[in-house]
Order: C-alpha cells, then sequence, then structure tokens
C-alpha cells in the first residue's frame, strides 16, 4: 500500500472458498524445515537463531486443481525454547504482499506468547520467497506530482495508470490472475493441515485484518483466536477503503506531526505551531518542483516528500528520522532498502493484483480525475493519491468472495487505534459492526499502524490474555495510547521492524 523510506505498509490481503482438495495435498507433503541461517546478522534479537524456513506447493487455481499446475509457499517458524508449544499462531504483516517470514521475531520481547506458542511466518502467494508476481518493476504511482491538474499532466498520471495495470497482468502472466484473496486462504488451509494442526489462531495487521476476516469466513472451524490489528474495512469491497487513506493520513500529519515538530522548534526550526510546520512543508514541496534534490537513499521530487512523510507518520518511531530528512530537504538543520525477491517488485505486484482482482473497481478515468481532485483538496498529503488507480483499467478475473460477517466465527479482537492514518478508525469500527461476535480494543491518543507487541503494555496483556489464556473480553474495550517520544528517544519496536529484519537477512 505504501512503499516509503521509513516505513512498512499497509496491510491487507486474501482468502478462499471450503474445498475438500487440501487434504489430499496435505496428506502427500512434509514440509522439511532448516534452520533460517547459521548465524543471524548483527540487530536481530537474541533467539533469532531458532527460527526455521520452509515451503511447501499449492494448487496455483484452486477451483481446477486438476490441471497440475502448482505454486510454492516460503514459510518460517519460531518454537518455544523447550520445544512444547500449546498452540500454532499465522501471522501477516499486511501489505498487500508483505513478506512475513520475519515476523515471528518480533514476538521474542513477547514471551508469554512465543513460549506458549509456535508461530508461523508466511510469505503469501505472490510475494516474498513465494512464486512471485511482478510488474516488470513499473511503478506509476510516484511517475508525476498529482496535484499538478493541468491536461498534460493528467494524460502522464492516468496513462501512467493504464501502463501499470498492462504491465503487471502481462509480466505476471498466468499466475497473476489466481493471486486472490480467496485463494491465499485455501493456502492457508492446505498449510493448516499439513502442520496437522485441527486449529490454528490468527495475528494480522493492517491488511492483514482483510485476510483473517476471509480466512475465518471460509474456515470458521479451524481457526481458534483471531486477532486483526489496524484494521481495514474487511466487511465492504477494497475501493471504499482507499478512497479514506488520504483522511487517515491527513489526520495524523495534522493531529499528531506537525504538533509534534513544532514542539521541538528548536531541534528543526521549521516553525513553532503546526501550521507554521505546515506552511514549511508546503514551501519545501514548491521548491523541489522547481528543483528536486538528491540525497544518498535517491532523488526527492514533491511527490517524493509526500511518500517519505506518509511512512513517517506510521510509527512515532518515525518522527524523529521524518522530521530531519524534512528539516535538511527545508534547509533548516542511511537509507532503509527492501528485502529483494525473486522480483524486486513481488510485494507491490501482489498489492496490485490482491486489490484489483478481488472486487471490482467503479469508475474510469473521468471519475478518477473528479475524485482525485476531490480527496486532494480536502486532505494533500495524500488525497491526490489514488492507490487503487490502475485498477480503472484492469481486466478483471472472474472472482466472487463470500462475504465475511462473522457468523460462525467464535470470537474476534480487533485492536485499533484512533488516529491510525493507513487503515482509519472509521472502517474499523464499520467492520466491527458488521462482523458478528467482534470485541474492539480502541486504543486512545494514538496513531500507531501496528500495536500488538510493539511497547502498550495494556494492549499487549489483553491480546495475549485471549490468545494464549483463552479469555474474550466480555465488551468492547479501550486502551490508553503510547506518549509521542522526545527527539533522541525510543519508541520501541514498530511493525516495520520485521521488514528490517528481512532487509538485514536480504530476503
Amino acid at each position: 500500500m505504501h512503499r516509503s523510506k521509513v516505513a512498512a505498509a499497509l496491510a491487507v490481503v486474501t482468502a478462499t472458498s471450503l474445498f475438500v482438495a487440501p487434504q489430499a495435498q496435505a496428506s502427500t507433503q512434509e514440509i522439511q524445515w532448516q534452520k533460517c541461517f547459521d548465524t543471524p546478522p548483527p540487530g536481530l534479537p537474541p533467539g533469532a537463531e531458532r527460527l526455521e524456513c520452509g515451503s511447501f506447493t499449492a494448487p496455483m487455481d484452486w477451483n481446477n486443481v486438476g490441471n497440475g499446475k502448482t505454486i510454492t509457499i516460503a514459510v518460517s517458524r519460531l518454537k518455544p525454547k523447550n520445544g512444547t508449544a500449546k498452540s500454532t499462531v499465522f501471522t501477516n504483516p499486511g501489505g498487500p504482499g508483505g513478506e512475513g517470514r520475519t515476523l515471528p521475531l518480533v514476538y521474542l520481547d513477547r514471551p508469554k506468547l512465543s513460549e506458549n506458542a509456535e508461530i508461523i511466518g508466511i510469505d503469501v502467494r505472490g510475494t516474498g520467497a513465494s512464486s512471485n508476481v511482478t510488474c516488470g518493476n513499473f511503478n506509476g504511482d510516484t511517475i508525476t506530482d498529482p496535484r499538478d491538474r493541468s491536461k498534460a499532466n493528467l494524460d502522464l498520471l492516468y496513462g501512467a495508470f493504464e501502463l501499470q495495470a498492462k504491465f503487471c497482468q502481462t509480466k505476471s502472466g498466468e499466475f497473476g490472475r489466481y493471486v486472490t484473496t480467496d485463494r491465499t486462504v485455501k493456502d492457508l488451509d492446505l498449510l493448516r493441515q499439513i502442520l496437522r494442526k485441527p486449529k490454528v489462531s490468527w495475528i494480522g495487521y493492517s491488511g492483514g485484518s482483510w485476510m483473517g476476516a476471509y480466512y475465518a469466513t471460509y474456515f470458521p472451524k479451524t481457526l481458534d483466536k483471531i486477532v486483526l490489528d489496524s484494521n481495514v474495512e474487511f466487511t465492504g469491497p477494497w475501493q471504499p477503503i482507499f478512497d479514506d487513506w488520504g483522511m487517515g493520513f491527513e489526520r495524523r500529519f495534522r493531529v499528531d506531526f506537525l504538533p509534534w515538530v513544532a514542539k521541538y522548534d528548536n531541534v528543526y526550526h521549521l516553525g513553532e505551531t503546526a501550521e507554521e510546520v505546515r506552511q514549511s512543508y508546503e514551501r519545501t514541496r514548491a521548491k523541489l518542483a522547481e528543483q528536486p534534490v538528491t540525497r544518498p537513499e535517491g532523488t526527492y521530487y514533491p511527490q517524493t516528500l509526500d511518500g517519505f512523510l506518509r511512512g513517517a507518520v506510521y510509527s512515532k518511531k518515525y518522527f524523529e528520522v521524518g522530521a530531519q530528512v524534512f528539516a535538511e530537504l527545508a534547509g533548516t538543520a542511511g537509507p532503509q532498502l527492501k528485502a529483494q525477491a525473486s522480483y524486486p517488485d513481488a510485494q507491490n505486484a501482489t498489492a496490485y493484483s490482491i486489490v484489483c482482482n478481488d472486487t471490482p473497481f467503479k469508475g474510469d478515468r473521468r471519475y478518477l480525475e473528479r475524485d482525485g481532485a476531490k480527496d486532494g483538496a480536502k486532505w494533500p498529503l495524500g488525497g491526490y493519491y489514488q492507490v487503487m488507480g490502475p485498477c480503472a483499467f484492469w481486466d478483471r478475473p472472474n472472482v466472487t468472495l463470500k462475504h465475511p460477517n462473522g457468523i460462525g466465527v467464535d470470537s474476534t479482537l480487533m485492536v485499533q487505534s484512533v488516529r491510525d492514518p493507513a487503515t482509519p478508525l472509521e472502517g474499523a469500527q464499520k467492520a466491527h459492526r458488521n462482523f458478528r461476535n467482534s470485541r474492539l480494543l480502541t486504543v486512545e491518543d494514538e496513531g500507531d499502524h501496528g500495536i500488538y507487541g510493539f511497547g502498550n503494555k495494556c494492549v499487549d496483556d489483553i491480546v495475549e490474555s485471549y490468545l494464549v489464556d483463552g479469555v474474550t473480553p466480555a465488551k468492547d474495550l479501550t486502551c490508553p495510547g503510547v506518549p509521542l517520544p522526545a527527539p533522541g528517544g525510543t519508541a520501541g519496536n514498530s511493525l516495520a521492524t520485521a521488514h528490517q529484519f528481512a532487509t538485514q537477512l536480504g530476503w
């Protein structure tokens, strides 16, 4: 969803329909587990050497298993030190298409979970070390500044969207049509059967809330405890989810980030009030339009600055680096690289495949022009950026998903911060209302994307009481957020940490 330099993206993923064939597939497979690395590279947490890696095969098209075409799914597992696990937990970092094999490592400092559960990381179909899709490394969403609404620039912008759709679908070939939610959750339940587990639990962040909700919808009796953190509105189609993207980022930017930068004007010299800092952003953006600036991590154009700042507001952990680079670009005061898969753009291509294949897109170029201008005027930081723009030009396959409503699901715990930029509160509240037997844990005065396991003791205790002890909250709950840190302080772990681990490992 977001390909920024400081934070890993949001998150959404996939699900599937009930099928009798997985049992036959499972009965003939064993995952050959082996250590993911002999010696963990510097920076990985203590215990990382316990992470094991393996893979299994799944049908390319679960609706046509008989054609014999298969794909590879790469997985990891982290077992308790004593080797005895009371449960198995599948995890997903979102994306859509986020590589998930390093996510179990972030729970090494959550011993109540990691010493009681076998934690499984998964590179879902399309991404990471699993069979890949690709857009030929073409990425049209930052090719030009979308604030420029001249006809010539709009021709470039929407021409790039159309070209993006063609690149993704042509370069990914036949496989791209089967990177969908319904096929992916069948992969997940096949994995459950290969592991010989009658039930598994689920932790999914961002786009992983979509996948978890659909997994529960298609296989309600094989999921035990379900934690959905930083929720997309998974009871509706994809398009409205991304329509709220600009709103969420603008709110986090104005309510949290700008006042924080102003509070530390003695450090950044960008303004003593939030409005003064915002004006510094506008001036810097305009300066970059006249003369781009090249830094060690790349060249900054106006749209590059926008993407960088959207990445910075994902987590308070990134406020400091976001403000520092902003200040340097403004003239007032080491790059994070993405892990390489078989195709370097596999995560991006998986995201487009999922969101454009799963649910219909309503509208054409004229709709996009009107909608982009309207949302951009309201939410300048993110509103002009139409993540689903290529879907208007997508040759969508015949995909029909079951509707997630929670019927037959024993319980689901949803975790949501009130100013989450990537998956706004409003969508989570709607999903909660429409998904039976769900409980919503709202984190007040908080805007981080990804909460459980990243330093909020109240949230960690409630989630682990549910996941490990089996205690389902009797009603919706609230927790206080974690205060914003001062520059030079530490803000703890974040959802992006798993992606940092993958980078260090070269995955």
